[in-house]
């Protein structure tokens, strides 16, 4: 399919729908709703807006990704990566400013898909993904420190060193009524999983924790007193647009539009390999940009692909957009006849639910496992980490970009001056004929984070066509974090099939990232062989022992 915007809706439909999938999407819809519900209002509470702004914006947006987009399985809405960028907007720029600078990005995102670029995520370094990740998680924390200790702050400051200093110096203060709230909501959402995998923990301790404050009418805050009543209507709103200052809003939308893009599209990967599908990634961008330019009329903010919805969707059954549109409808339903309640809810379990996710969004293992590399990969992921906590997501993207640029650059040219290059024979003319069981496959030149897909891709069809699978590495001057990932992933993924993979003339410098990288987990360290000869003889007796 080479159409710029082909729904996978339509491909869906066309192919045929029963009534079984329709049953086991409507079961994910429903529960994937239940999840998105405290998300969708914790999201927007800590973002700076009403609650009701997160739960439109999940309904809205969600329907509309997936009546539009490119993956049978995403679900979109607003996500914690947003919260940051959604404060500041609307610290700087007030409701008006974010609802111009969340359409400006659809925009954006829309010309990014007819342009065809859905395929430069492969251009973003992961260290660069992990370190404003992790500068987003630590910066949702910060945020949520105040509830969670029943602090009454009039004023916090925005930054993120004075506003520790002002946590510190107010901490007699501290309503511990709420602070058991935050932990008991915390002990919930993580723990409730080992009861029941169906409902989620999150899900619960909004229930039963509210019940409790209502009941014994605990001295805590909560939506209500904070923010009043939850509209249990939607209706259209606009904007007042100065046309003339229009270019003051393009920096807030280029950082929507961009964290937007990436955020869905790897949200789209992941489900990708979790369901053997591929999405359509250019398809998927000019949905998101729809449903930003659609949203904010509603009174949305903005939304992207949602990673872990989109997961427990799948986990669910979903496998259509058709789950994605109930998982709407079912917050639709809820916040019509259910949201005077949801004006109950403590601001300190919001607080515990957005402290758990903050958790799961800082990667901290992909993050110590990159300061574990090379001195290129630690340092754009340290400086983007640092910028996004101390300074600004818009200005950590952007300097983590032209610092992956100049960094591969610096390498590449290294790489160049230290490679020795051997004359490449043909295999046949010196081997003769090969078994047809024997896959091989020569990577040339770095295996980096633009390159790392490609050859992933490459390895993958070769290596499940064969029993055995020879890597030829003798032109790798150097793999980095994203390429060590793919491989590592591709490698399990050829074993698991029962195949057995080689690595030949694996340079030392690149076997030492490979050991950090504990890609010997996958592979056992005596398939990798100095020569491609050796390699060949070791490769055709494991051969002979599989077929014998």
């Amino acid at each position: 399919m080479n159409k710029v915007f082909y729904p996978k809706l339509l491909s869906v439909l066309k192919q045929g729908y029963s009534k079984d999938q329709f049953s086991k999407d409507l079961f994910a819809g429903i529960i994937v709703g239940i999840v998105a519900l405290p998300l969708a209002i914790a999201f927007a509470v800590a973002s700076g807006v009403s609650p009701e702004k997160g739960l439109i914006t999940a309904i809205v947006a969600g329907f509309i990704i997936s009546l539009l987009g490119g993956s049978r399985v995403q679900i979109g809405g607003p996500t914690g990566a947003f919260i940051v960028i959604v404060y500041g907007i609307l610290q700087t720029y007030g409701i008006d400013g974010l609802m111009i600078s969340t359409m400006l990005a659809g925009v954006i995102l829309i010309i990014f898909g007819l342009l065809k670029l859905g395929s430069l995520l492969k251009f973003i370094p992961q260290p660069l993904v992990v370190g404003f990740t992790s500068g987003i998680a630590l910066v949702i924390f910060t945020t949520q420190v105040k509830d969670a200790l029943g602090l009454h702050l009039d004023k916090l400051p925005s930054e993120f060193l004075p506003k520790w200093g002002t946590y510190f110096s107010n901490l007699d203060q501290i309503n511990p009524t709420a602070l058991i709230i935050t932990v008991v909501t915390i002990l919930i959402s993580v723990y409730f999983k080992k009861i029941s995998n169906k409902i989620p923990g999150s899900f619960v301790a909004i229930i039963l924790v509210t019940a409790v404050v209502q009941f014994f009418k605990l001295p805590v805050s909560t939506i209500e007193t904070v923010f009043g009543d939850i509209p249990q209507t939607i209706s259209l709103t606009f904007p007042s647009i100065d046309f003339s200052q229009i270019h003051v809003y393009f920096a807030p939308a280029l950082t929507i539009a961009l964290l937007g893009g990436i955020e869905s599209l790897l949200s789209a990967v992941v489900s990708d390999g979790m369901i053997g599908a591929n999405h359509r990634s250019n398809t998927e961008l000019i949905a998101q940009g729809i449903a930003n330019v659609v949203t904010p009329f509603f009174g949305g903010i903005p939304a992207t692909g949602a990673i872990a919805r989109t997961a427990t969707n799948v986990k669910n059954g979903g496998r259509t957009p058709i789950s994605g549109a109930i998982h709407a409808l079912t917050l639709l339903f809820i916040m019509l006849f259910f949201g005077q309640w949801a004006k109950l809810i403590p601001m300190s379990c919001l607080a515990g639910i957005l402290i758990v996710v903050s958790y799961n969004m800082s990667e901290w293992r992909s993050f110590v496992s990159i300061l574990k590399g090379s001195a290129f990969d630690i340092l754009i992921l340290l400086v983007t980490f640092l910028l996004t906590v101390l300074v600004d997501l818009t200005f950590a993207i952007e300097i983590g970009i032209v610092l992956s640029a100049l960094l591969f650059m610096k390498r590449m040219a290294d790489a160049g001056a230290k490679a020795e290059f051997e004359v490449d024979s043909d295999i046949l003319e010196n081997y003769g004929d090969l078994p047809k069981e024997l896959g091989i496959y020569e990577i040339s030149g770095p295996f980096f984070f633009a390159s790392a897909k490609q050859y992933s891709s490459t390895l993958r069809t070769i290596g499940l066509k064969s029993d055995v699978l020879i890597i030829r590495m003798r032109h790798v001057p150097f793999i980095d974090s994203t390429g060590l990932h793919n491989l590592k992933d591709v490698v399990k993924e050829i074993q698991q099939s029962g195949a057995v993979v080689f690595l030949s003339g694996v340079r030392p410098e690149v076997l030492k990232d490979l050991e950090k990288g504990k890609l010997f987990n996958f592979i056992s360290s005596e398939n990798v062989l100095p020569s491609f000869d050796r390699a060949l003889l070791k490769a055709s007796e494991c051969l002979r022992t599989k077929t014998a």
